[in-house]
């Protein structure tokens, strides 16, 4: 082949410069090849001689040259973005320690609902491991550098000086702190493979009602039109919506409420605010005389004793005379919209089905990709209603309620004692009871409530302590119930086993005590070993399980699985406060709202435009509504915090980390380096809503 001349190694005279075109097309901040191609493509014919392209050689030379080129320019606007992100990341963990408020300042551990003691007596444990970690690094490193490589025949030799020390102190840990570590993380490994197992076992459930396409059907027709009440079911229906202090959302789901498609004259709306600032109450009422005039049936109450929290507020509310007309009771959360048509895909499941108690929707979020936090919150959320409520309402006909976006028989209710204020958790309480008496219960999969997730790590940690404390509460006032209960052995197994032990107590047992606890601890003492198969590729599988009823959150497997083991630390706390009744185990935090509902949603939910304008009542100004919502953000002072639990236990798990490049534990290093790090971003507060 002749060698090249010109520029592009085209041919002399007239084809001179003639190459390769090259069209291509960039987007910022990412550059692609569109296309690349040359005229000679389509006309260029192969030379009878040597069976070779005229110039073949030098169009893919140079085809290579753009796509390294382009792929060069795209890594480096990779790096740039990363390089950027890490400079914000590193300001906001700057201003955070500078401001320096933590979460032990006055009054941010009562709001937590946590037991100062309780506090300080798990934060004092962490600081002391953390100690110890240090000071045996310092000693492994002291050994590694000075040439100390006892194995097991030098260990039998005479040695003098430090070097003795170090012998000693081999020979200590292998005989007398090796075994107990050895069996602690024996025992839970086995309960991480039963709650593993556990898991799986549902995931397969799941998949059989899609396979099989099991859906729960009411027995009755569908109904006919509402404007005949006379024509179908439509059953007297209490509609409750309990709130305290909660103006961000309450106008938008008293108009949610007063939206519901069914008759007028067979549903009422109880407003029962809790609030004890006198401008939410006034804002509250207005709100719903503003409804009132529209010709809405629906009510305010208040209490003057808020005892009970959400329990006896909705206690409180049943006592009312009138409730005797009605035969079921729907229940909502303030921050939740249930869609116009929920009554009528709902209540039509209780006709000629008198065993059945509860009719519980799915959650549906409007901030789910608010922030890493509430996205992370939405994986967890997806695989509780899409697995574990679909597959225990479909085989078991009992699950936890929710404590919203469900309709209860309110005769069940008051066959199973009514509300009681004894736990945190009334919801799960009153479904356990109702179970115990024989009432079965319907998981619409299908039928969804739209609700806020908690933006704030503050204010997602408060929602998961109660969350995890009440469980354990409710397990030491149910245990002898459900022992002389006089129900199916394999029903009271699958609560006090299933329900209760496995999912509320092991969990976040052995989460915290295998992933922070022994997996630290067997790296400064290896010869208790913790296999890779425990430290990788089961979680790595069990987080896959997790992420499948949300596939489009698959990118955030690896964070998800991080983030749930830092979770851990909180959930752990909370547990062993509910069990032994330690401290604030019984204090209720309201979980803040941000409203997230837009002004289009406002506008579609508020009554007929010619209604609006009427000077005898009127829907609500969205400006003004838009204004007070501003003010009372602007009111609240919001601060990120630093949490010095995690911050201990990161330092603790990087320390880990260190040492386990002396083993040369691959997995174990890059397990405990990344964990290490979740932790220092949840404890700096880097992970949720940024206030700046």
């Amino acid at each position: 082949m002749a060698p090249w001349s010109g520029l592009w190694g085209g041919k002399a005279g007239g084809d001179a410069y003639r190459g390769t075109p090259v069209v291509v097309k960039m987007e910022n901040p990412n550059w692609s090849i569109s296309e690349i191609s040359s005229p000679e493509d389509d006309d260029e014919d192969i030379l009878a001689t040597g069976g070779r392209r005229k110039g073949g050689r030098s169009k893919n030379a140079k085809q290579i040259r753009w796509v390294l080129l382009l792929k060069a320019h795209r890594a480096a606007g990779c790096l740039a973005s990363l390089a950027s992100a890490a400079v914000s990341l590193g300001g906001a963990a700057r201003r955070r320690v500078a401001a320096g408020r933590t979460d032990a300042e006055a009054g941010v551990v009562a709001a937590t609902g946590e037991s100062p003691v309780v506090r300080s007596r798990f934060y004092a444990f962490i600081k002391a491991f953390l100690v110890v970690s240090l000071l045996l690094l310092a000693v492994e490193v002291g050994a590694y550098l000075n040439g100390w490589d006892l194995g097991d025949s030098a260990l039998a030799l005479p040695v003098i000086g430090l070097e003795s020390l170090y012998a000693s102190w081999l020979r200590f840990r292998a005989a007398y702190v090796a075994p107990g570590i050895q069996f602690l993380t024996d025992a839970c490994v086995v309960l991480f493979l039963i709650q593993s197992a556990d898991r799986l076992i549902q995931c397969l459930g799941c998949f059989y009602i899609h396979l099989k396409r099991i859906k729960p059907k009411p027995k009755s027709p569908a109904l006919p039109d509402a404007e005949d009440p006379d024509a179908g079911y439509y059953p007297m229906v209490l509609v409750q919506i309990p709130m305290c202090n909660e103006k961000e959302v309450y106008q938008q789901s008293i108009a949610a409420v007063c939206n519901l498609d069914w008759p007028k004259s067979n549903f009422l709306v109880q407003v029962l605010d809790d609030s004890d600032d006198p401008l939410t109450q006034t804002l509250i009422r207005e709100e719903v005389a503003k409804w009132q005039q529209q010709g809405a049936r629906i009510v305010y109450r208040h209490r003057v004793l808020r005892d009970g929290y959400k329990a006896g507020n909705l206690k409180s509310a049943m006592s009312c005379s009138y409730v005797k007309d009605y035969e079921f009771v729907a229940i909502f959360d303030a921050d939740f919209q249930p869609n116009p048509d929920f009554l009528k895909r709902t209540v039509p499941h209780f006709k000629d089905n008198d065993e059945l108690g509860l009719v519980q929707a799915r959650w549906s979020f409007v901030n789910r990709d608010e922030n890493l936090l509430t996205r992370l919150q939405y994986i967890n959320l997806c695989f509780h209603f899409e697995v574990e409520q679909q597959v225990n309402g479909v085989f078991l006909n009992f699950f936890g309620f929710n404590g919203t976006a469900g309709v209860w028989r309110i005769k069940a209710l008051e066959d199973s004692g009514g509300w009681m204020e004894r736990t945190t958790v009334e919801d799960m309480d009153i479904a356990v009871r109702a179970h115990l008496h024989g009432w079965k219960f319907i998981f619409l999969n299908d039928v969804e409530c739209q609700c806020e997730l908690p933006e704030s790590y503050e204010a997602y940690r408060k929602q998961q302590h109660r969350w995890h404390s009440g469980p354990m509460q409710l397990f030491r006032l149910c245990l002898p119930d459900i022992i002389k209960c006089k129900i199916a052995f394999w029903k009271k197994a699958n609560l006090i086993f299933l329900f209760f032990l496995l999912r509320k107590l092991i969990l976040p047992f052995y989460s915290f005590t295998l992933f922070c606890i022994i997996l630290p601890m067997t790296m400064f003492v290896p010869e208790a070993e913790l296999p890779d198969w425990v430290v990788c590729y089961i979680p790595a599988l069990m987080s896959l399980l997790n992420i499948l009823p949300s596939p489009k959150s698959f990118p955030f497997i690896i964070p998800y699985l991080l983030f749930e083991n830092t979770m851990s630390v909180t959930k752990f706390n909370a547990m062993i406060s509910g069990l032994f009744q330690l401290g604030s185990a019984y204090e209720w935090v309201v979980t803040k709202k941000s409203g997230r509902s837009s002004e289009g949603d406002l506008i579609s939910l508020a009554p007929p435009k010619e209604l609006r304008h009427q000077k005898t009542g009127s829907a609500p100004n969205l400006d003004t509504v838009a204004k007070e919502q501003l003010a009372s953000k602007d009111a609240k002072k919001k601060h990120n915090r630093i949490y010095k639990k995690e911050l201990a236990l990161s330092m603790l798990l990087l320390t880990a980390a260190a040492r386990s490049l002396l083993s040369k534990q691959g997995i174990h290093f890059y397990f405990l380096l990344f964990q290490g790090i979740s932790f220092l971003l949840v404890g700096l507060d880097l992970i949720g809503e940024q206030v700046e």
